[in-house]
């Protein structure tokens, strides 16, 4: 049951949405619409950052919302001290890869999963239509190393949305007949 301090909060929440839908500095997505700018309001509420911060780096592709790569950086150094992406491997090879590092309050590092050009290759990301992997591998694997992180040690930040990339790879690929289908209709 909803209790009337979250109706109350709500209330002011689509107030100041309504106020803030108006400025043309928020990204065009969320001009005009204050529905969509108080789910912003409250996704920051619940975060402890911006409503700004939410709306700049939260996208919808396809129908579902996905982080920016550089919120999931953000959210990473925001709860861990000397936060850097650690490349390995050769650049141009299927070696080449990525994991980040981290340290805990007491010095301990921590290090996510490495993120590897195959990888990306064999998992369908590298070659699908329209896909970064080719023209920026170098951001691809810091960001996709990224989310691999905050989804093991930080998976709050992320409240259960995906981070860019991470969308449009997880649909499965069309097949050659189904763009010839397609064309056809």
């Amino acid at each position: 049951m909803i209790g009337n301090e979250y109706i109350s909060n709500f209330r002011q929440s689509y107030h100041l949405a309504k106020v803030l839908c108006k400025p043309q500095l928020i990204p065009q997505q969320y001009q005009n619409r204050a529905d969509d700018v108080c789910v912003a309001i409250d996704m920051a509420q619940r975060m402890g950052v911006s409503p700004l911060m939410v709306m700049q780096n939260l996208y919808v592709v396809k129908g579902k919302p996905s982080w920016s790569g550089q919120a999931c950086m953000s959210f990473i150094k925001a709860r861990y001290a000397n936060v850097l992406p650690i490349y390995v491997g050769n650049k141009g090879t299927d070696d080449r890869g990525c994991y980040i590092r981290a340290e805990l309050p007491d010095g301990t590092k921590i290090e996510g999963t490495t993120v590897t050009i195959k990888m990306a290759k064999l998992e369908g990301w590298y070659n699908k239509s329209g896909s970064k992997w080719q023209t920026m591998p170098e951001q691809m694997l810091a960001y996709r190393a990224a989310a691999f992180f905050a989804r093991v040690f930080c998976p709050e930040s992320l409240m259960g949305i995906q981070v860019e990339g991470e969308v449009s790879d997880s649909e499965p690929s069309k097949s050659r007949a189904d763009i010839l289908n397609e064309q056809l209709l």
